[in-house]
């Protein structure tokens, strides 16, 4: 079982190389198990019993499933992110050193760690926009071959490397193209090629650089699974898996995945925009509820805040909390900050627990040290616009933020199983004043 689940994370994967690729299958996937693509643009007809999802900029997603029993209902939501650290190619991409290379220009998207890019098979992809007589079209682009490489410096020019080196992305980081035969222009051409088109009808492009190396399952007992992207698609692939397992007739069950957490999330598609509160909000209309309906809904509904979580390292054990620390393998993670940073808190452990409890799902706690800043995610985003309880989890893992990382072939059972009986369960929170909760 963890094999197939394990097969198919990393083939999803394989062919997200992009935030838009990812959301293309995801929305591929959907579309296999009965959902309705609808439009923002559009008159939206959204009925009980039935299953749609929207999506905005092609990099953010948003399904539903609605339940047939609509009464007094409730919003359940499972969040995630579908973007990760890389490098993003400048317009003006194409740079010449002596005639003899030619590299890429690129700038960093998101907090990587630049040492894991070096001396590994890249290539590119995302989205062109095409000219089409009046119009412009957008498109998938994928190069599948190995096209590009970052090459280290030589230790005999770089001594003092291993002593810690600060990398400019601006020096150092910069992806070979080509040799002396290439010429200005040629990138485009290339681009213009894999899309059957010319190249002066290219008009705009978000290009990416991703990393070619294949996902290995390893270890002693074939315990772990290494690829790209883990942070977050691992998430992201589970909590749909989930989704699609569970059903719950006096809710709407929501999936979401938006991009851009790992700048911030401040885009018209990141968690921090409008999107999910829209989406929310004109379903509550397509289904004839009043806008009073929709409130309820929403303080009464409950969110899941999918983002992966650090493992405790095998060599630096020192780098986690003595007690609130994570192993791989062992169970889902739930976040908690004082300052804020994860949403959890005791309403929302307590909902969350009784259901894995129910699940027969592990769990774990995950609490940075008090002496060192952590990172965030996008359930407080998201928040800010459509409020409900909700709790922040993830699946841990080693080498967050690297071109390569690691995780666990256990927990991604553990989360589509977590999920789906979230989403299978009725759930019902009040107000903390009213002084109760409820779950059946």
């Amino acid at each position: 079982m963890y094999e197939e689940i394990v097969s198919g994370l990393t083939a999803f994967i394989g062919k997200s190389p992009t935030a838009f690729h990812a959301i293309a299958n995801i929305g591929d996937i959907l579309k296999k198990h009965g959902y309705q693509r609808i439009y923002e643009g559009e008159k939206w007809e959204i009925k009980p019993g039935g299953k749609y999802y929207v999506t905005r900029n092609d990099s953010s997603i948003i399904a539903l499933n609605i339940g047939n029993r609509l009464g007094d209902y409730c919003f359940k939501i499972a969040a995630s992110h579908s973007d990760s650290p890389t490098f993003k190619i400048k317009e003006n991409a194409e740079i010449q050193v002596n005639e003899k290379y030619m590299k890429l220009n690129t700038e960093g998207y998101g907090g990587m760690l630049c040492a894991s890019w070096f001396d590994r098979p890249l290539s590119v992809a995302g989205r062109a926009v095409v000219r089409k007589g009046a119009g412009y079209e957008a498109r998938l682009l994928n190069i599948d071959k190995d096209l590009l490489l970052i090459p280290n410096m030589a230790i005999h020019m770089n001594r003092d490397v291993n002593n810690g080196y600060a990398y400019n992305k601006q020096v150092d980081m910069l992806p070979l193209f080509g040799g002396s035969e290439c010429r200005k222009g040629d990138f485009k051409k290339l681009i213009a090629r894999e899309m059957n088109v010319e190249a002066e009808s290219i008009y705009g492009m978000d290009l990416y650089l991703y990393n070619r190396m294949k996902p290995a399952v390893w270890g002693a007992k074939n315990e772990y699974v290494s690829c790209p992207q883990l942070d977050d698609l691992q998430c992201a692939y589970t909590s749909l898996q989930g989704f699609l397992r569970g059903t719950d007739d006096c809710a709407v069950n929501v999936f979401a995945c938006f991009d851009n957490e790992e700048v911030g999330s401040g885009t018209k598609q990141g968690a921090a925009s409008t999107f999910l509160y829209d989406t929310l909000y004109r379903t509550n209309l397509c289904l004839k509820k009043e806008e009073e309906e929709f409130f309820r809904a929403a303080s009464k509904g409950f969110m899941l805040s999918c983002d992966n979580a650090h493992g405790v390292h095998p060599n630096h054990p020192d780098k986690t909390d003595v007690g609130n620390c994570v192993y791989l393998n062992e169970g889902i993670v739930v976040k908690s900050h004082a300052g804020q940073k994860y949403t959890s808190d005791a309403m929302s452990i307590s909902v969350f627990r009784g259901i894995c409890e129910e699940a027969k799902v592990p769990l774990q706690f995950f609490a940075n040290r008090s002496d060192m800043a952590g990172g965030s995610t996008l359930g407080n985003i998201a928040m800010s616009q459509v409020s409900m309880n909700s709790i922040d989890i993830g699946l841990a893992q080693l080498a967050m933020h690297s071109a390569y990382e690691t995780a666990g072939v256990m927990d991604s059972y553990y989360m589509i199983r977590a999920i789906g009986h979230f989403f299978d369960s009725r759930i019902e929170t009040f107000p903390v004043q009213s002084d109760k909760w409820s779950r059946v």
